[in-house]
């Protein structure tokens, strides 16, 4: 991932100063070319070049290694660098993950918001640990389809238990294709769920709403 910015500084230094304030990299990422001299002082271009899956990288196998913990770690890309996928398999995977994939929620911010100050763009980068995550994902679409069958079956509405962000987009993503039933989330902050709820038949609408 390249990414250039024009910096007008009186010297060297000062231009990395500011190209680090405006990039928010470490200083050995940046690349400083002199364009020439203006009344203001020097006219640079400064140039961040990197392979953004191998910063993320490095920046978890520091982490575990800072911790002690041995580890294996698996990187897939898709589209270039557009999605950014690590699994990590390592002889603490319960610590790492945490009460309810807290601790794990956490270091895939730490990584997101690394990449983030490298790339201008919107990516996708997510971080698994022992497949924690792909097995929490198979049990909320299971519990997704149960529950669907069930609103599809009584036309009752059904309230899940609050789930954050990520574990609702895979409620929604689930059902998003189901004729009988749509998904909606309700609530505020930590209390925000998933609500199942039947589709009318349009051929009964008019006629439902003529006795509510």
């Amino acid at each position: 991932m390249k990414r250039q910015i024009q910096v007008v500084g009186k010297t060297e230094a000062e231009v990395m100063e500011k190209a680090q304030a405006i990039l928010r990299v470490p200083a050995n990422k940046i690349f400083i070319n002199t364009l020439g001299e203006i009344a203001e002082g020097l006219n640079c271009e400064a140039l961040i070049d990197v392979n953004l899956a191998l910063e993320g990288r490095r920046y978890i196998e520091n982490i575990l290694k800072v911790m002690g913990i041995k580890y294996q770690i698996e990187t897939r890309t898709v589209g270039g660098e557009k999605e950014i996928h690590y699994l990590v398999e390592s002889s603490e995977n319960s610590l790492l993950i945490g009460h309810d994939g807290r601790c794990l929620e956490a270091l895939q911010t730490l990584v997101r918001n690394l990449i983030s100050n490298y790339s201008p763009e919107r990516l996708i980068v997510t971080l698994d640990i022992g497949s924690y995550k792909s097995h929490k994902d198979s049990r909320l679409e299971i519990l997704a389809t149960k529950t669907a069958k069930e609103v599809a079956r009584t036309k009752i509405p059904a309230k899940l238990a609050p789930m954050n962000s990520y574990e609702r987009h895979v409620i929604h993503e689930k059902l998003a294709d189901w004729r009988d039933v749509y998904t909606e989330s309700e609530g505020e902050g930590d209390q925000r769920a998933v609500v199942i709820k039947p589709r009318l038949n349009e051929r009964l609408r008019p006629f439902f709403f003529y006795f509510l």
